[in-house]
């Protein structure tokens, strides 16, 4: 088996007799240095309103309004959201009934549902996915500034070929009856 012993660390060998402990990360710090995500289960039912600012995980029934500027929106596929939803990114996996206003990207998976008037930058689905409402695909600042430069430069003039006239010809059709059989 292993030993553990002191005296043969590098750290503990070079500090000759100095106690001197280095932090060791652990599982924990580890975890709350990467992104944090809230997230509610499938079996919750809430009434109300969601302020944040981290992304959120919904599985459960909501009904009410949420509110997560600059963050992701996930409903899971036992989401079911009531609600008038305003976030960077909201991807759907469940159904969501109400207006979703979303800063950057919709996402509305193959088992996803949303009826309501959409909002986004981008939109995404997936086969099968269902979307009922009226859909505006908003510009970001960044398409609206690469926008404004195209139309700034000047034009460029592409010289065409010469069309030449169509030619008059007959295209009567001449149509007999045909014989009929008894």
């Amino acid at each position: 088996m292993w030993k553990f012993s002191q005296a043969s660390t590098p750290a503990a060998s070079s500090a000759a007799g100095k106690s001197s402990t280095a932090p060791v990360p652990s599982a924990f710090t580890r975890a709350t240095s990467a992104i944090v995500q809230s997230s509610i289960g499938k079996g919750m039912e809430i009434l109300g309103e969601i302020t944040g600012s981290e992304p959120l995980f919904l599985d459960c029934v909501f009904v009410g309004s949420i509110d997560l500027p600059g963050n992701r929106l996930t409903i899971g596929a036992n989401g079911q959201i009531t609600a008038s939803i305003t976030a960077r990114d909201v991807v759907v996996m469940g159904k969501v009934f109400g207006d979703i206003a979303a800063s950057n990207l919709l996402e509305i998976r193959g088992e996803g549902a949303v009826t309501g008037n959409v909002t986004a930058a981008r939109l995404s689905m997936e086969d099968g996915a269902f979307l009922s409402g009226a859909v505006d695909v908003e510009k970001t600042e960044a398409q609206m500034g690469a926008l404004a430069e195209a139309e700034a430069a000047p034009a460029v003039h592409v010289p065409q070929r010469p069309v030449r006239p169509a030619k008059a010809e007959s295209s009567a059709i001449h149509m007999q009856p045909m014989a009929q059989s008894a």
